[in-house]
């Protein structure tokens, strides 16, 4: 069967004259013309390289002399297997390198010059001696010492030790195996703990305050972080994670989906020659229970690298609702309501891959991930309707027993070429990943005091597949220039299945027509981007452009409605950068970002266990567009850092969640295109070492937010002023044990249609190293208080609503790694903050 795809340069479907219609063979075509494409440019790249190096060959050539040393730690141990690299000074071009042998000593024969030498090992500071000059008798450099526990201020680097968060001008990164806080944890919880990011009690992921944010597994999309990202994110182990990126406001280079920015999950891959790894066990009340390990071997020329989760969680939670119903200022009838849920999921994840070291210049990495969940979902709702004087009317309980499995699998291919020319780079990446998840739920309603039964059984079958293309071309220019480009595709489909069947009284099943219907959402995006880049003395910038065609397809099978959108849109970005001193810093930055309606708010029925509150989806709804704009200042300092910034966001086409109450006591709500959107905040960020033994890790984000619109004649508006925040103190209370306390807050906040009232959490935790520090005992306490919970306010003309829902309850955990031929790292990593295999572009 062949798919149908409309293609068009209009921002809406508003000209069908200028709409042309293609068929998937056409689309094969474009995916052939961007693979021929790459294709050409390689031989172009590879026939520069060649004709270099002939080049290189007929140049008049100087006989080698050597160049040694010893490569040694701050206590003058030796440091074997380091590497010491050597680029001309007028190019930047790579010479040679070599190893440290197992004693730290290393020799290398160049010809004479004049050269940078780059000394650097893992979880050490990178060393380099700029403008050397050789001669024919050679040089012996001595000892050189690499420090690891601090870094170079010119490096622009944080100061202590490898610590939670990392502050850099285009991202913050934060290193999740210094915080206790994370032992034990999920990556949805692991994302909640880090500073502007909240997760809340139903698993959706904000930043600054916005749900619209692109979340990435190692620079890419992926499944795990597609359609249902709360409830797979919560069965992914956090021990496979080594790192979270944060970046606000993403350069062109990044793809343009997500208002607020980007969340990058960087999956550990260790890159230390020989085998390590690490193993992971957890035990929790209520029912937690955790495996994992993660295993790591290298060679000269593979790398190989594997991590596996096995993981049983139990996790009791509920709430309770209070509505009235009101027509003409007068109350026409009173819902109550409690429900009691829990969540009961069996997840595995496994995950393969492996690095292959062609030469100097050429590596492949192959990779795939599989991860399966089973759940059991039980809830219990109690519903009591009363009259205007709170006398009962009617009472029912209805028990909803939902099966819940799912699986992902992903492969991933990746070419990475690097050139003699430093920071030269060519990239090519090929993703395929799909996933599935069948919902189905047998319910039981028993109303009182008539005796009715109402059984209803719904099925939910959702498919995901993506297949994602991209490859970009790094080349550096004279004097710090730097010239970028990249094109990607992404092509999605996803379908869903869904159906209600219900019986009263035994008088059988039988389809309900509402709630009943196979949809097929396509979203096909192609982008092709330009980034350049300079820095003269103490001034740099970076001016950059992006451009996406989407073809967006919502079919409703079974009633034949189709709805369809394509549009074409350019995304400039800009970023100014002054350093006043080599601690001090100054950032202007600009980006233009678009929101595509998620799946899920397209869908015209997503759930059903509420029989009195529904949610529908809207296939009509638009993109949203944001400008943001920032202004930052990055302080380092030498007990830690300091970063503020000052941002502003302009929105349009802003999707909104809207109530509307029927006189049958019933409620839908669904999204629609109501209005623009103001948003101006501060942010605050900053890390601080007062001793040794004592740290402090801080976030506040302050911001204010005017929304105005209609609908359906009604002005809704909407003015916040609102704040949320964290802080993180660590302390060593005795030698080798760690304590730390973990507070989050979230300030209450008006809506369109009403308020959220505030939320804060307290979590406690300490770890002791044992085995002469190859493992680490935690024990921890979340939510301290048990006050997690979600509680708004919802008052219009038609209805009032006080709701309370609480996802999971708190939880005790005990939690014991143990590190294979690693040590618990200290100093920072030589590849933290940089791209891993291919960016998301």
């Amino acid at each position: 069967m062949l798919l149908s795809v409309k293609v068009s340069l209009n921002q809406r479907n508003e000209h069908p004259n200028c709409v042309k219609d293609f068929n998937f063979t056409n689309q094969m075509k474009k995916q052939l013309l961007i693979f021929l494409v790459i294709f050409c440019v390689q031989l172009v790249v590879n026939g520069q390289d060649r004709a270099e190096r002939s080049v290189s060959i007929a140049a008049p050539e100087k006989p080698k002399t050597a160049v040694t040393g010893k490569i040694v730690n701050e206590i003058k141990e030796s440091i074997p297997f380091a590497n010491v690299a050597v680029y001309r000074t007028d190019d930047k071009s790579l010479v040679g390198g070599t190893s440290s042998d197992i004693d730290g000593n290393f020799s290398i024969d160049i010809r004479p010059g004049t050269y940078n030498f780059k000394f650097s090992f893992l979880s050490f500071q990178t060393l380099t001696k700029r403008s050397i000059v050789l001669e024919r008798q050679g040089i012996n450099f001595g000892e050189i010492e690499l420090v690891s526990e601090a870094k170079e201020i010119d490096e622009v680097e944080v100061v202590t030790d490898r610590s939670q968060m990392e502050l850099k001008l285009d991202k913050r990164v934060f290193n999740i195996e210094q915080d206790l806080a994370n032992a034990g944890s999920n990556a949805a919880e692991i994302l909640d703990n880090i500073p502007s990011v909240q997760v809340d009690v139903e698993g959706n992921i904000s930043l600054r305050g916005s749900q619209n944010v692109r979340v990435l597994i190692d620079g890419k999309p992926s499944t795990i972080t597609g359609t249902s990202s709360a409830d797979v994110l919560r069965q992914f182990q956090g021990s496979m994670i080594e790192r979270i990126e944060v970046i606000t406001i993403p350069s062109a280079r990044y793809d343009a989906e997500g208002e607020t920015g980007i969340i990058n999950i960087v999956l550990k891959k260790n890159k230390r020659k020989g085998i390590n790894g690490g193993i992971e066990i957890v035990a929790g009340y209520p029912d937690n229970y955790r495996l994992a390990f993660n295993l790591n071997y290298r060679t000269e020329k593979l790398n190989f690298f594997t991590s596996y989760g096995l993981s049983y969680r139990d996790s009791p939670g509920g709430g309770s609702g209070y509505q009235e119903f009101k027509r003409n200022d007068s109350i026409i009838s009173i819902l109550e309501t409690e429900n009691d849920r829990k969540r009961q999921s069996f997840g595995q994840n496994v995950r393969l891959g492996t690095d292959i070291f062609l030469n100097d210049y050429n590596t492949i990495t192959v990779s795939g991930l599989f991860n399966i969940s089973d759940q059991e979902n039980t809830a219990v709702l109690e519903y009591r309707d009363l009259n205007p004087q709170k006398e009962l009317l009617q009472q029912s309980i209805r028990e909803d027993i939902e099966d819940e499995t799912g699986q992902n699998v992903e492969a991933s291919f990746n070419y990475t070429k690097t050139f003699k020319q430093e920071d030269r780079k060519w990239s090519t990446d090929f993703q395929w990943s799909e996933s599935d998840d069948l919902e189905a739920s047998n319910i039981e309603e028993i109303f009182q005091p008539s005796g009715d039964l109402v059984t209803q059984v719904i099925s939910n079958l959702e498919a995901n597949r993506t297949i994602l293309l991209q490859s970009g071309y790094v080349h550096p220019l004279k004097n710090d220039r730097l010239l970028e480009g990249g094109i990607r595709s992404t092509l999605r489909t996803i379908e869903n299945e869904f159906s209600v069947q219900q019986d009263t009284n035994g008088r059988g099943l039988a389809i309900d027509p509402r709630f009943n219907n196979d949809f097929q959402f396509d979203e096909n995006v192609y982008a092709g981007y330009l980034q350049f880049g300079n820095e003269i003395e103490k001034f740099s910038y970076q001016l950059g452009l992006r451009a996406e065609i989407s073809d967006i397809k919502s079919d409703l099978k079974l009633t034949n409605q189709v709805f369809k959108q394509d549009y074409f849109n350019f995304f400039p970005s800009a970023f100014f950068t002054y350093k006043v001193y080599k601690t001090k810093q100054f950032l202007l930055s600009y980006s233009r970002r678009i929101n595509r309606p998620n799946y899920r708010y397209l869908l015209p029925f997503q759930t059903f266990s509420d029989n009195r509150n529904f949610w529908q989806g809207n296939p009509n709804l638009v993109p949203e567009y944001t400008d943001s704009y920032e202004i930052g200042y990055l302080h380092y300092f030498k007990k830690g850092s300091f970063f503020t910034s000052l941002y502003y966001r302009h929105r349009t086409n802003v999707i909104e969640r809207i109530v509307q109450a029927y006189d049958d006591g019933t409620t839908i709500r669904f999204p629609i295109n109501l209005s623009t959107e103001d948003n101006v905040g501060v942010e605050l960020n900053g890390s601080y070492r007062f001793s040794k033994k004592v740290s402090l890790n801080a976030n506040a984000n302050f911001y204010r937010a005017q929304r105005e619109g209609t609908f359906e004649g009604i002005k809704l508006e909407n003015k916040v002023f609102t704040m949320n925040g964290r802080a993180n103190l660590k302390a060593e209370v005795v030698k080798g044990l760690d304590v730390q306390a973990n507070f989050r807050y979230r300030a209450p906040q008006n809506t369109t249609q009403g308020r959220s009232l505030s939320v804060y959490s307290l979590d406690l935790s300490a770890g002791k190293d044992v085995l002469q520090g190859k493992g680490t005992v935690v024990a921890s306490v979340r939510d301290v208080f048990n006050s997690r919970k979600r509680r708004s306010i919802t008052d219009t003309e038609t209805i009032y609503n006080e709701t309370d829902f609480q996802w999971r309850a708190r939880q005790f955990l005990l939690t014991f790694s143990y590190r294979i031929n690693q040590k618990k790292e200290r100093g920072p990593d030589e590849n933290r903050g940089k791209s891993v295999g291919g960016d998301d572009f």
